[in-house]
């Protein structure tokens, strides 16, 4: 190596320094005592890793040296300081440029406060807008010249680095924060002494700061180090007569080495004796009405705070502290693009970092770990122009994802809802930008998000079962995206519904944004009752608000369907309370009460020709019935209004009014089909006589045990008549959950049985009477007796039946779907409400006999 390198002009020495990894590595220094050119030196170095078969890594000093701003240290926030780069000779590669401060290494390149200029072959300089803590450090310019010397039997390479480099010296200026211990000293008496610390906290520095104080009183001054701070303090004695309670301060000045200073005021919050406070809590002192407590965070950054409001009362903490790994990642983040490293390699970090902290949900389950994790996101989206790496792309993506885990919901509920704009739609505006920006393929889909891309005048993404079809005009490519859990942290700008869905987010290129045609099919998370209407919406960024506008909802037919015309973040909100049909409380309100007084009528004039006009058994069967039939029904109708109004009457109460409501109209329809049972045994069995008291015992049984039995089974299946399984509060009725779901078919299926049976009676009974002969007189009374039950049975059928067909269409009919479905809803509440109305008119005053028994008494003496 002497050999060869004693060539060089001004050669000095070669001595070497130390051998490595069994003697593979060698060490060495030399010294030229002159310039040398690179070529030369190049040569040279290629002779002897030739003749030694091996490869060179050489550093220089004196090729390259930098030229600093002058009258350094140079002052705080200095502004368009150069510093230059000089290479002795142009050595054929453009320089790098890099820094070395307190927090580590970093190339510089162009930025929003530096940038590399490339003067000649030659010279190139760094140009700072503006000096801070930041840019000082160690400069290093790096001209690398490599060259490959190998051949067939060999290979080696010979790499020299030509490095400058210099110290930039800035005299610093700190961040200040200000407390007093304790934070309100409060006067018991006002003849107290009150000894008040005032307390000047900042970073630990190597700034030789001059600190002094201003102010009345001060004494004892002190200074104390932390392991990342310093703090200053000055005592202050504080008498609390009338006139020595008014607020002090105190002044802390902060002096540089170039005579710069920056200060901060310490205010003395004095409790005045007699003055009202929050009485210390916890960590919290005793403060001040009006004022809020501070104290710094444990092993956090951010402080924490709580107001004494006027009535004095604590209000609840607000935490400001911030996981410190989230904390640097934070500031890396607005720092990413000033030119201390590329800003693409910087986001790659900074995801990275990002991701590794979200991880572990636990170290930031905080508002305020959320919201600085949130800050993160949008920082870097502004800063961003496009998210071309892989790597950076699955980091955010998954940091993104890790924000939305459930485990995190309470700590999204920001601690100040007036704010304008929420975390939530902060969070989303940002995500969607920065999908918007990067290089997603359909691999990209942690465990809360799910993006989906295609391309086309007409393509299709699924994202977490929900599907987004996009027709344009154009080619772009669209990427999808679905937020699980994110519809429950998004403000709900409509008192009147609920997000039934997750959010679902659509962006395109340029390309594709022309006569947009967005279809998209949600899964609902809730199932849509049928009275109650869907609406599909998008979120407006500048109004904070959901809105309609541009969406069009798929209606009955198409409950989970969305068609918008633009881009945004989509979902389906649904009404927290059902359709209200027109009108449809009056009548019902209307209809029972005359059903009522129908009802009380029909049973006083029961009791009045009953002696008069029960002259045989079968007579005794018609009216026994009805007497129970309205019975039935004037309770089920009582009921009915006495829960009118579901919401003001309490749980057990609605649970009972159910109960009875359940029984009685099923006791109603049994007692119909003892009518019909025993009208169709005298006509198949020729009209053979049926004991009154057998045909009571039979009807009893009918009519009250097996609805009875019915209700009685249902109620003990059904989580012992719980609420939203055996009834629904909305309602106070019994629970219809789809087709043949609910106890609402312990009803119906019972009550379409009996109206068949009742039918099938008819025909028989009516076919009896055409077909038999009867000539025997003592049969006369008995047929017309037949004949007035048939009567009673043809007439009551589609009294009850009637109304419960339309009754059941209306659970099964989708009340959004148009006039089909109100006209079948009100022929339901027109028929139920007034039967007991039909009932008056068909089975007592349109009854001949009871006519000719009421006319018969109105005849004078």
């Amino acid at each position: 190596m002497k050999t060869v390198y004693s060539t060089l002009r001004g050669f000095d020495f070669l001595n070497i320094t130390g051998f490595r990894l069994g003697s593979l590595y060698v060490d060495f220094i030399m010294s030229v005592a002159s310039t040398v050119n690179s070529q030369t030196l190049i040569n040279n170095s290629e002779a002897i890793t030739r003749s030694l078969s091996a490869s060179l890594d050489m550093e220089t000093a004196g090729v390259v040296r930098l030229i600093m701003p002058n009258n350094m240290p140079i002052p705080y926030a200095a502004t368009d300081q150069n510093i230059t780069c000089i290479a002795e000779e142009d050595l054929g590669t453009t320089p790098q440029w890099s820094i070395t401060n307190t927090n580590g290494e970093y190339d510089i390149t162009n930025g929003t406060v530096s940038t590399v200029i490339i003067l000649s072959p030659t010279e190139s300089k760094i140009q700072l807008k503006e000096v801070t803590e930041l840019w000082k450090g160690t400069y290093l310019c790096l001209y690398q010249q490599t060259k490959n010397c190998g051949n067939a039997n060999l290979t080696c390479t010979i790499n020299i680095e030509h490095k400058g480099s210099a110290v930039l010296d800035v005299a610093l200026m700190p961040n200040i924060a200000v407390f007093t211990v304790p934070s309100f000293p409060r006067c018991k008496t006002e003849g107290d002494v009150l000894q008040v610390a005032a307390q000047c906290d900042i970073n630990n520095s190597t700034e030789p700061y001059k600190v002094t104080w201003n102010g009345d009183g001060l004494k004892d001054y002190s200074t104390t180090s932390g392991d990342k701070t310093q703090i200053y303090t000055a005592q202050k004695i504080i008498s609390c007569g009338v006139n020595n309670t008014n607020q002090a301060t105190a002044l802390c000045i902060f002096t540089n080495r170039l005579g710069q200073n920056k200060s901060a005021s310490v205010p003395f919050n004095i409790i005045a004796a007699g003055e009202k406070f929050c009485p210390a809590e916890g960590d919290w002192g005793d403060t001040k009405l009006g004022f809020t407590s501070v104290l710094k965070c444990t092993n956090s950054a951010g402080l924490r705070t709580r107001k004494c409001n006027p009535s004095e009362k604590w209000e609840d903490e607000v935490s400001g502290c911030v996981n410190s790994d989230l904390y640097t990642v934070l500031q890396n983040a607005v720092i990413s693009d000033i030119g201390l490293g590329s800003l693409d390699k910087n986001a790659e970090t900074i995801f990275s970092n990002l991701n590794n902290v979200t991880q572990n949900s636990g170290r930031i389950n905080t508002f305020a770990n959320v919201n600085a994790s949130v800050e993160v996101l949008t920082t870097m989206s502004n800063k961003l122009r496009t998210v071309d790496d892989a790597t950076t792309t699955t980091n955010f993506l998954a940091s993104s994802s890790n924000l939305l885990d459930e485990s995190l919901e309470n700590s999204w509920k920001t601690p100040n809802p007036q704010s304008n704009q929420t975390l939530a739609e902060k969070y989303l505006w940002t995500v969607e930008k920065l999908i918007a920006i990067s290089n997603i393929s359909n691999s990209s889909n942690p465990s809360n998000i799910n993006i989906g891309t295609c391309s086309g005048k007409t393509c299709t993404n699924t994202v977490f079962d929900a599907s987004v079809t996009v027709k344009s005009s154009g080619n772009g490519t669209v990427k999808t995206a679905g937020f699980k859990y994110l519809q429950d942290y998004l403000p709900n700008t409509t008192n009147a519904s609920n997000i039934n869905s997750i959010v679902v987010s659509t962006t395109t290129t340029e390309g594709g944004k022309e006569n947009l045609q967005i279809t998209i099919k949600f899964p609902l998370l809730t199932p849509r009752p049928r009275d109650v209407s869907l609406q599909c919406v998008s979120w407006n960024y500048n109004q904070s608000n959901w809105t309609a506008e541009g969406c069009v909802w798929g209606g009955a037919s198409k409950p989970d369907e969305c068609i918008c015309n633009h881009l945004t973040s989509f979902a389906i909100l649904m009404s927290r309370y059902p359709i209200e049909i027109p009108y449809m409380t009056e009548i019902t309100y209307a209809g029972l009460s005359v059903s009522v007084v129908s009802l009380v009528i029909s049973l006083l004039i029961e009791l009045t020709v009953w002696s008069k006009v029960v002259k045989t058994n079968t007579l005794h069967l018609r009216h026994t019935a009805h007497v129970n039939i309205s019975l039935c029904l004037l309770v089920a109708d009582c009921c009915f209004l006495a829960s009118s109004k579901p919401e003001s009457i309490s749980e057990i109460w609605c649970r009972i009014s159910a109960l009875l409501k359940h029984f009685c109209y099923l006791a109603m329809f049994f007692w119909m089909l003892s009518l019909s049972t025993t009208l169709l045994h005298q006509a198949v069995f020729l009209f053979h006589k049926v004991g009154k008291k057998t045909y009571l015992r039979f009807s009893l049984i009918l009519g009250y045990v097996c609805p009875f039995l019915i209700v009685f089974i249902t109620f003990l299946t059904n989580n012992a008549g719980a609420q939203g399984v055996y009834f629904s509060t909305k309602t106070c009725w019994l629970v219809y959950s789809g087709i043949l779901k609910g106890t609402i078919y312990t009803f119906i299926l019972p009550v379409g049985i009996i109206v068949f049976i009742n039918l099938f009676a008819m025909v028989v009974v009516i076919m009896k009477l055409l077909d038999h002969k009867i000539t025997e007189k003592s049969h006369e009374k008995e047929i017309q007796a037949a004949k007035t039950v048939l009567r009673s049975v043809i007439l009551l059928t589609p009294i009850f039946g009637l109304p419960w067909i339309f009754g059941f269409a209306t659970f099964s009919l989708d009340l959004t779907a148009g006039a089909v479905t109100l006209a079948v809803n009100y022929a339901f509440v027109l028929l139920n409400a007034f039967q007991g109305l039909l009932i008056l008119l068909t089975t007592c005053l349109g009854d001949r006999m009871v006519k000719s028994f009421t006319s018969r008494d109105k005849r004078p003496t």
